[in-house]
């Protein structure tokens, strides 16, 4: 580590300004507050006087003052963020033309008079800190490109506004500032990484082209926090575009969600919009009809039911849907002629503006018909005859459909293709979750659904784990760019059979990267998962560790007597999580109810909703995204770990382990793992 007297005077100046900067924005603060305070005292106390203009002018008045408040506090909570680390790097940039520029980069912009002293990470210039090492470098500035050369390149890490170290900064510095970063114990919130991100990222980061953006990452590739810090980088971009309301996320569980919430803010930008599958039903199927939620198929193997969701995963079931909805038009409607007094519409008539609003959903068709109706008698009422109401005719036109509602329709559809075995209600008016995103879909030509217009920017999270039949109905109700990440390494369901090319065929304009080096166990454990799954692509950084511990022990009990130890273990060493990863939610809940009388345990599971350090009791499928400094896998054994399906519920477990894993198991070890 060096030390630089040169940072140290600059970080203490800048620190000073800061405080300044800070002085004078509570003082705003403070003054919009009482400005807003005397404004409602006076409308208050003068209600009966004030003719209605002045009233009017008052409450204007008051609404700018509240957004001007809102906008002051804002500064000043983002100077205090910065207070703590205002920076984390500093480049020299040298302009073509002989020009010289220090650049000091951090979370947020500082800049304090004429004097810019922090550029916000986003900064087009602050992009060569991640994609040059000293030399040639450039950046796409708003006025065009810009090349130069890069003099220096420095790293720090300031901490409660003291510096702990400085670096002259190159690759391998890079590296050691990585390792130091990796090295940490975890965290209860994902946590930015913008003093880490790697040349690769960033480009995935800073892409702002891509239309919708397809991001294969293998475990612990940062894929969730690189897709979250794109959407930070895109809020910078086009903030007058684009705000974070405008932005949803599609995340696997609420513990998941909760687990994320820090990353956004944490950039300086407000919450995003946290939504899962689940959700999206309740709206879309409110007041309509009742869904199941969807089964663990680990908990409950019934084949029949196995079938059924294997069938309504793959690509060839929407373009089986996409055939039946494409004649949708012949067989859902038989006009026949409509008759008021004097007046007609001839079925042929009815059937043509029918096929003119063939763009919008069959039932919305109808009131636009009638409107049609209404309109050629008026042209043709000479007599001035009495006329039908709309509501009238529209009442004619639905007793015209073969079909009431899109659950008859959707019975039709297997019906037609001979497999009536496909379609199960488990109970009156209440669908099996496989069945809840093909009713939808045919839902959507038959009545619409409700589309969300405030959405620009969609993120969806374990994209692996959705079907086609999801993606189509997601690509209806968000017709906007997106963000798709995850890792077909990591399939939860055996029973989903879709590929990362069936994904890539869906969205057959998106731009695809792909990330294969992991950054969040050592070297030791993802060698270890490595050799479970088979999985070539995976690389690994040189951070070193425990060689994983598999122990073989000849009871359940003695299992048990491991697992306590282990957390004995736990509870004297530096780390800050333990997570003990079961197979299913079921057995997670056994486990915890031993444990939970001695140790202060937290079990996650689908009823969970947040996440917290300390001793962890979970399933596989709850696991996922989440990372804990040590993992203990009880139950590791051939009777539990077996099929090739289990490959990838093995490697989910091992790879949420940062610094420590520990594998038990009675009888026959996993025929997965590597030979001891």
């Amino acid at each position: 580590m060096h030390k630089f007297p040169d940072e140290t005077a600059h970080l203490a100046a800048v620190l000073q300004k800061l405080d300044t900067a800070l002085q004078e924005a509570s003082l705003d603060v403070e003054k919009i507050d009482m400005e807003y305070k005397n404004a409602k005292r006076y409308m208050a106390q003068y209600r009966g006087e004030l003719d209605p203009h002045e009233m009017f002018q008052n409450e204007l008045l008051l609404k700018q003052t509240d957004h001007t408040g809102t906008i002051a506090a804002a500064s000043r909570d983002k100077l205090v963020r910065l207070k703590d680390s205002p920076y984390f790097a500093r480049i020299d940039f040298k302009h073509e033309n002989g020009e010289s520029m220090k650049v000091y980069i951090g979370r947020f912009t500082f800049r304090f008079g004429d004097e810019m002293l922090i550029y916000d990470w986003r900064a087009p210039v602050s992009g060569m800190f991640y994609d040059y090492e000293t030399g040639p470098a450039g950046y796409e500035a708003p006025t065009g490109r810009i090349d130069g050369y890069l003099t220096r390149k420095r790293q720090f890490k300031i901490k409660n506004c003291i510096m702990e170290y400085a670096l002259e900064s190159s690759s391998n510095i890079q590296d050691d500032v990585l390792q130091r970063e990796l090295s940490h114990t975890s965290d209860e919130k994902m946590k930015s990484i913008i003093s880490t991100i790697q040349k690769e990222q960033n480009k995935i980061i800073r892409n702002e082209n891509a239309g919708t953006l397809i991001l294969q990452g293998v475990a612990g590739s940062g894929k969730t926090s690189i897709a979250l810090h794109r959407i930070a980088f895109l809020l910078y971009r086009f903030k007058n575009r684009l705000t974070a309301k405008n932005v949803t996320i599609l995340s696997p569980n609420k513990v998941f969600g909760d687990y994320i919430s820090n990353v956004i803010p944490e950039l300086g930008e407000e919450p995003i919009y946290a939504l899962s599958f689940s959700d999206i039903a309740e709206i879309q199927l409110e007041g309509l009809i009742c869904f199941d939620e969807e089964q663990n198929p680990l908990e409950n193997r019934e084949e029949k039911r196995s079938q059924r969701v294997r069938f309504k995963s793959t690509l060839d079931f929407v373009k089986r849907i996409d055939t039946y909805t494409a004649d949708l038009d012949n067989t859902v409607f038989a006009p026949s002629d409509y008759t008021f007094g004097p007046f007609t519409a001839h079925k042929d008539w009815i059937r043509k503006r029918f096929a003119a609003y063939k763009k919008y959903p069959v039932k919305q068709r109808l009131p636009m018909i009638a409107e049609d109706i209404c309109h050629k008698f008026e042209d043709e009422n000479i007599m001035e005859n009495e006329l039908p109401r709309p509501r009238a005719v529209l009442k004619s036109l639905t007793s015209m459909l073969t079909f009431r509602s899109t659950l008859a329709l959707y019975k039709d559809f297997y019906r037609k293709m001979g497999m009536s075995q496909m379609f199960v209600l488990p109970s009156k008016k209440t669908l099996e979750w496989s069945d809840v995103y093909p009713f939808l879909y045919l839902h959507a030509s038959f009545e619409g659904l409700k589309v969300s217009r405030l959405t620009k920017h969609l993120v969806i999270d374990e994209m692996q784990d959705y079907t086609p039949i999801q993606y189509a109905v997601i690509n209806l109700l968000f017709p906007c760019p997106k963000t798709i990440l995850g890792d077909f390494g990591q399939i939860l369901n055996p029973d989903h059979t879709h590929t990362l090319a069936d994904l890539r065929t869906i969205y057959k304009n998106a731009e695809f990267a792909e990330l294969n080096t992991s950054y969040r166990s050592t070297w030791e454990i993802m060698h270890f998962a490595k050799s479970i799954l088979h999985h070539t692509k995976i690389q690994t950084v040189e951070r070193h560790g425990e060689a994983p511990a598999v122990i073989s022990c000849k009871t359940d009990e003695e299992e048990l007597q491991h697992i306590r130890a282990a957390i004995h273990c736990f509870q004297k060493s530096g780390f800050a999580s333990l997570g003990i990863i079961l197979k299913t939610d079921r057995a997670a809940e056994t486990l915890n109810q031993l444990l939970c009388s001695q140790y202060k345990t937290a079990l996650i599971s689908p009823r969970s909703t947040n996440f917290h350090n300390g001793i962890s009791v979970t399933s596989v499928r709850m696991s996922k995204g989440l990372e804990f400094d040590e993992v203990i896998l009880p139950h590791a054994g051939c009777e539990t770990y077996a099929s090739e399906y289990d490959r990838s519920l093995l490697y989910i477990a091992c790879t949420r382990a940062m610094h420590k894993l520990t594998l038990l198991y009675t009888k026959d070890p996993c025929p997965f793992l590597p030979l001891q």
